[in-house]
């Protein structure tokens, strides 16, 4: 291998980094725009054809069956994806983390919740997909409700918080911190 085929190798391994970001990065945005528009060929299509729906099943007709149900349950949502983390395991894989602010109507509530995507990506055949996204959320509590008034638990369409608890760094970071009481009556 000469100098110049080293570095053109280099250069195409940079190249492609760059571009799978830049595709990685589109994901959460067109999940968004699916699921508010309620666009559910738009929506499967972001997951890899073969999705493992676990328990639901696997494939896009599981992963649709899935996800209709639960959309229908709100009317209006607007999903606003506010960063995005990308690290690469190999040339055709990732994995991510999404800050997202949802808000859904729901009759006569406008639920507001704080989400973290936790994702897995994956490229077949040049195409980036998620291959697994699991939501974490701080708290869904109507806008005219405190969170914490709800136990940061005030819509039945969204489970129990898991964040910030889950973050690795959380209980290190306050172990038996006495100050904690100061902070939240909900630690």
């Amino acid at each position: 291998m000469t100098a110049a085929s080293a570095g053109h190798d280099n250069v195409a391994d940079r190249l492609d980094r760059i571009e799978s970001h830049l595709a990685i990065g589109q994901l959460p945005i067109r999940y968004a725009i699916a699921v508010d528009s309620r666009d559910l060929d738009a929506w499967v299509a972001c997951f890899r054809p073969d999705v493992d729906m676990g328990r639901h099943g696997q494939g896009s007709e599981a992963l649709r069956a899935f996800i209709e149900p639960l959309v229908r349950g709100f009317y209006r949502s607007i999903h606003q994806i506010c960063g995005h983390r990308v690290e690469f395991i190999d040339r055709d894989h990732a994995s991510g983390a999404v800050y997202c602010r949802a808000e859904h109507e729901v009759g006569d509530r406008w639920i507001v919740m704080a989400i973290c995507y936790y994702d897995e990506y994956v490229r077949l055949d040049g195409e980036w997909y998620f291959s697994r996204r699991k939501e974490k959320h701080w708290y869904a509590a109507d806008a005219t409700e405190r969170p914490q008034a709800v136990a940061f638990t005030g819509w039945e369409g969204a489970a129990e918080p898991s964040l910030p608890a889950q973050f690795p760094s959380w209980g290190p970071f306050w172990g038996d911190d006495p100050s904690i009481g100061t902070l939240t009556d909900r630690p």
